[in-house]
């Protein structure tokens, strides 16, 4: 195909426009940090739509295989050497690559760093930045921080994305498979807390992405709610915690689905989890509104395939083998649900935050043919999303070809838009796309509230005050939120609401306020008048206290007992989603409120919730 270039604004292939832009500036200029979710939608600090494009900048978590002189790029990935830093440093100067971004249509860059390279104090070789002679004399975390800084300053959103522990290339059975597998858990918080205490000061730094492909070690599989030291549930919510508590509450928080669980031999159990769990078991913010969920998916890989070839593969289809039907049921069940199901504790956006397929000497047509099929599933779900990777290297136009840009050792470039890959339709319908923009309305928060394994108690009201009932678990909801239903056994919660965060809170443990019998025969822990219920406790599985926030004003008195000790009671279609799984759940409307809790002591019973006392 001809290649014809129209003044600076656009490129054209065979009369098809494929940049919207090749200014220097990103998608959205004009956006304001920091940003926040409203349901299924990232928005910034103006409440306007922010549709994550972003691409995959590697490097600085390491391109090193694992073995051999690691100073010979033959032992790096693909023969693409970064030495810890942003992949092409040594190629082409900083703002090029960033013009490159914009030419693409990106308004957003996830950075890759490794726990290694925040802890490297080695200044890098010349020849490692050798296109930036500015970044000379420098430690990988410092280059780091200069190529934060330029792309923040012109107009980009920068993701940090904790992408593996030691510097090398992700992923296999590397030890990088958790984020406790090569250190200790508590190293890794503390990373965290130092990276976001770092950019703090920098509203366009807006989301701390975790960890990368969570997945099976050689001895054993991550889980998603047990609470051992494998459970990527309990430690996402942890550090999620800590970071929004001490050290940068501004950053989304984004947590990926576990990668992979299970030996990939035939007839044994294993498979890609990815965020199917989380329709029973969400995270809960001390600060509501930051939550992003991820998941990643290449053609080669699959819901049951690992992606190997030769040893570790199996008969299970890869998702480049399903038919489009098929593609679009497994991307839904797998990810796509969470976004799409709005009301629900689980709702938030989804970020597909990788996925990529080789370039111009790409020739699998199945892989083709998934590429086009998943962007375009990509672009109906109006799904946020990030290209890996972004940057690569090429020798005469060959070498890689994943990457969306390459350069050569004398800098010269080639892009997907150079008119000889077979990508840019694709890619063009993608950045292109319609969808949801401006203003986006607030929508009603949906949190559970999860006592499996210890205080659950994600509210900046109440950790500020003492132990409101020592010796029990205790669970409490977000500010704002109220207690709104409850499981019979188990221990979970459901909240919902927009009202003012508590000032004033009292711990009831027994009838002092009940005011009716309304579950005669039960004990009844009522909230004194013009309190609702915002948290509950638990000893051992029994009902132990309940914990009430003082009303702005005057609550309404009418109520009904809502009993389900032998069933489900919840308002027509369950809003909040399924947050006691296997249990019988109770729960007032979306215009009450929980006033009381009933349970019982007698035979048989242990001392469960029974029922709830719901006023309007």
């Amino acid at each position: 195909m001809k290649l014809v270039r129209v003044s600076l604004a656009v490129v054209v292939v065979a009369g098809t426009v494929l940049v919207p832009s090749a200014s220097a500036a990103p998608a959205e200029p004009d956006w304001v940090g920091p940003l926040s979710t409203r349901g299924r939608y990232v928005v910034d600090a103006r409440g306007d739509r922010f549709k994550l494009r972003s691409g995959n900048w590697h490097g600085a978590s390491g391109t090193w295989n694992g073995s051999g002189d690691i100073a010979d790029p033959a032992n790096h990935h693909a023969g693409e050497k970064a030495d810890q830093v942003p992949l092409g440093l040594d190629r082409a100067p900083v703002d090029t690559i960033i013009d490159g971004f914009a030419e693409l249509g990106l308004n957003s860059v996830r950075l890759p760093f490794s726990n290694q390279m925040v802890h490297d104090t080695a200044v890098l070789p010349d020849a490692s930045v050798a296109a930036n002679p500015g970044l000379r004399g420098r430690t990988p975390l410092q280059v780091y921080d200069f190529v934060v800084e330029r792309l923040t300053a012109r107009g980009f959103a920068v993701i940090l994305n904790n992408h593996t522990t030691t510097s090398r290339w992700c992923c296999g059975v590397d030890g990088n498979e958790r984020w406790n597998t090569a250190q200790s858990t508590r190293q890794w918080q503390d990373d965290w807390l130092f990276m976001a205490r770092r950019y703090a000061g920098n509203e366009r730094v807006v989301g701390a992405d975790l960890y990368n492909e969570v997945r099976r070690s050689v001895w054993d599989d991550p889980n998603w709610g047990s609470g051992d030291d494998r459970d990527w549930q309990r430690a996402s919510q942890e550090v999620a915690d800590r970071i929004q508590l001490e050290a940068n509450r501004n950053l989304l928080i984004i947590v990926e689905g576990i990668n992979w669980t299970g030996i990939p031999v035939d007839g044994l159990p294993h498979g890609r989890p990815t965020l199917e769990p989380v329709r029973t078991l969400s995270h809960t913010l001390v600060d509501s509104g930051k939550l992003v969920y991820s998941a990643h998916f290449y053609g080669y890989t699959g819901p049951n395939h690992s992606g190997a070839t030769g040893i570790g593969e199996t008969t299970d289809p890869r998702y480049q083998d399903l038919s489009l039907d098929e593609l679009r049921e497994v991307l839904r069940r797998q990810a796509f649900y969470v976004s799409a199901e709005t009301g629900a504790h689980f709702t938030a956006p989804v970020w597909i935050s990788e996925f990529g397929v080789g370039g111009r000497e790409n020739t699998d047509a199945r892989s083709k043919v998934w590429f086009s099929n998943f962007v375009d599933e990509l672009v109906r779900a109006d799904a946020d999303f990030a290209y890996w990777p972004a940057v690569g290297f090429h020798t005469n136009r060959t070498g890689n070809g994943w990457a969306l840009l390459h350069w050569d050792a004398a800098g010269n470039r080639v892009g997907v838009f150079d008119g000889d890959d077979w990508r840019a339709p694709a890619w063009s319908r993608l950045v292109g796309a319609a969808g949801r923009t401006g203003q986006v309305a607030q929508v009603p928060r949906w949190s559970m509230l999860n006592l499996d394994h210890g205080d659950f108690q994600p509210s900046r009201a109440v950790r500020a005050r003492p132990d409101w009932n020592p010796g029990a678990r205790k669970g409490a909801c977000p500010d704002g939120q109220r207690v709104i239903g409850l499981a019979h056994t188990g221990n979970r919660g459901l909240c919902t609401g927009d009202w003012a965060a508590p000032t004033s809170l009292v711990t009831v443990r027994d009838e002092s306020f009940v005011d009716v019998d309304w579950a005669s025969g039960y004990t009844k822990v009522q909230c004194p008048a013009d309190h609702y219920l915002v948290g509950y406790s638990v000893t051992g599985a029994a009902f132990s206290a309940g914990l009430c926030a003082r009303a702005a004003g005057p609550l309404g008195r009418t109520g009904r007992t809502v009993w389900f000790d032998r069933g489900d009671n919840r308002p027509s279609g369950g809003p909040g989603g399924e947050f006691a799984l296997r249990a019988y759940k109770g729960q007032c409307s979306a215009e009450e409120y929980v006033a009381g809790v009933a349970y019982t002591g007698r035979i048989g019973s242990a001392r469960t919730p029974d029922a709830l006392l719901c006023r309007r």
